[in-house]
């Protein structure tokens, strides 16, 4: 990375991933610093792409969104209009929260986020209609013991 992130900078980017919401005030005397500092710097992290963009963690299970299933991929198909029809579905489907292409065995692991089993066999169904798939594996969260998008900085 060719941003330089100094001490400040972590203390910044920590205060802002605990809780993004603060006030500019609040986050400069959390950090010893004042708010127009602050402000450049935060700014300059933004620019850089350090920072990609603010959001709000919602609880799903509140809103309904009782299942959390891990959906392990494996594929015959390499070719690269494989890969473009199958990165464009996960985009394109909103219960997906994560997915990564792995080395080893599976070729690609899921965090699908679904209102119960019903509605993950009908994400199952739309996926496997739209490519071919060799094998899919789908493991039920019975707990989620720790989440977060924080960094340890």
């Amino acid at each position: 990375m060719a941003e330089r992130i100094d001490a400040m900078d972590r203390r910044i980017l920590t205060a802002l991933q605990e809780d993004a919401d603060r006030s500019l005030d609040e986050i400069a005397r959390a950090v010893g610093s004042s708010k127009t500092p602050v402000w450049n710097r935060i700014r300059r992290l933004r620019e850089a792409g350090v920072i990609r963009r603010q959001t709000v963690l919602l609880d799903a299970e509140a809103l309904g969104f009782e299942a959390c299933f891990f959906v392990l991929v494996r594929t015959s198909e390499h070719a690269a209009d494989w890969q473009e029809r199958f990165l464009a579905l996960l985009r394109a489907r909103p219960e997906v929260q994560e997915a990564h292409r792995l080395a080893g065995d599976v070729d690609y692991i899921l965090k699908v986020r679904v209102r119960n089993a019903r509605a993950y066999d009908a994400f199952y169904q739309a996926l496997i209609s739209e490519v071919r798939i060799h094998n899919v594996t789908a493991l039920l969260s019975m707990e989620e013991i720790k989440a977060g998008p924080e960094l340890p900085l």
